[in-house]
């Protein structure tokens, strides 16, 4: 995949692939039998649209944060780093009936979902035909059974609970995912969900998105121990880890935990290992260089999702035009995305009588 090196992390912009780490990239794939199984089992059309969400959700991040450089927005919240916690499970879900609910750094999920870029960046402009109508910059749209993040933290894991409990009580089948920060999992709201989730044994997918550092915090430093893998113990229920760099594994792991929802067997807590590769947001980026060792994001850089699957796909015979294709294709919408967004800022920007429109009371 191409390199920004203005909007890129350092150890992005040179990057080249260690043999090493796309061995164990492999190894992990083959390291379980049932996952190896539904790897094996991902037809070639949608190990490609796994590579397109991939880049799809890197160059919406691409394009927020060329917007804080350029002053059309302040600041913007990115996933660099950890787009595979995302999109793999997204695609592992049946989109036509279950729903996810995702955090900030989970803004993939609703392009995989189905929303368009151009929405996703219109909800960062505010714009009066954004998905929130201007009113928050978080995005999501029940038409494509994408929840609204709640900007509170721990309170996403009720809700997700909540929707759960509706599929339940109708028989429809259905799952609700979200994504717990590693710094989310000490709210009180998120240990009342996990404990109502699981004393009720709802069709809920709990992922714990473990990328190292709570806003300033790193996890061992609020957390013990720092690993989330035996948490779902706590709770009686189910659970597993996967790599949360390896789309594949935390597809597979995914499609397991959704089976054994729909069986009866939920909720699931997964424990998706990871790394945010730069700040809380774009405006304290310094900050984690000075709080995180570079080590951390030697390891980590090492480990860019997107192009240790590239060299997997490689390996496995796709070819590298392939992969530039699809890149072209995905950029092209991205930045056409971004031209339409644009254009709502100049000529649709929010009313302020809008602001009692769709509001009830009883």
């Amino acid at each position: 995949m191409r390199r920004f090196p203005a909007f890129d992390p350092p150890e992005y912009v040179a990057w080249t692939a260690d043999p090493a780490v796309v061995d164990h990239f492999e190894r992990v794939c083959d390291a379980d039998p049932a996952r190896r199984a539904i790897i094996a089992g991902i037809d070639q059309r949608r190990v490609l649209a796994l590579y397109a969400g991939l880049v799809r959700t890197r160059l919406h991040d691409v394009m927020l944060k060329r917007w804080v450089h350029q002053g059309v927005i302040s600041k913007a919240w990115l996933g660099t780093g950890e787009e595979a916690a995302t999109v793999g499970p997204t695609h592992a879900l049946d989109r036509d009936r279950d729903v996810v609910a995702p955090m900030i750094r989970n803004a993939g999920a609703c392009c995989e979902m189905g929303m368009s870029v151009a929405n996703m960046l219109r909800g960062y402009l505010g714009t009066s035909d954004a998905p929130s109508r201007g009113r928050d910059g978080h995005v999501g749209d029940m038409a494509h059974r994408v929840l609204q993040p709640i900007s509170h933290i721990g309170n996403m894991p009720p809700v997700t609970a909540g929707i759960a409990l509706a599929f339940k009580l109708r028989g429809e089948g259905a799952v609700a995912l979200t994504w717990i920060g590693d710094g989310s999992v000490n709210a009180g709201p998120t240990h009342e969900a996990l404990n109502f989730a699981a004393v009720q044994r709802l069709p809920a997918i709990f992922i714990i998105q473990n990328n190292q550092v709570a806003l300033g915090t790193r996890a061992r430093d609020h957390r013990l121990p720092a690993d989330f893998t035996d948490l779902h113990r706590a709770y009686g229920a189910r659970g597993w880890p996967f790599d949360g760099n390896n789309v594949l594994d935390a597809f597979a792991a995914t499609r397991l935990a959704a089976d054994a929802c729909r069986a009866g067997d939920g909720p699931v807590l997964l424990a998706a290992e990871t790394f945010r590769m730069g700040g809380h947001a774009t405006h304290d980026e310094h900050e984690a260089r000075t709080l995180l060792p570079p080590e951390l994001f030697q390891t980590w850089g090492a480990r860019d999702p997107i192009g240790v699957f590239e060299e997997y796909l490689k390996r496995k015979g796709v070819s590298a035009q392939a992969l530039e294709a699809i890149e072209e294709r995905v950029t092209v919408e991205v930045d056409q995305a971004a031209e339409e967004a644009l254009e709502s800022q100049r000529s649709g920007k929010s009313k302020p009588a809008s602001a009692v429109e769709g509001v009830y009371a009883s």
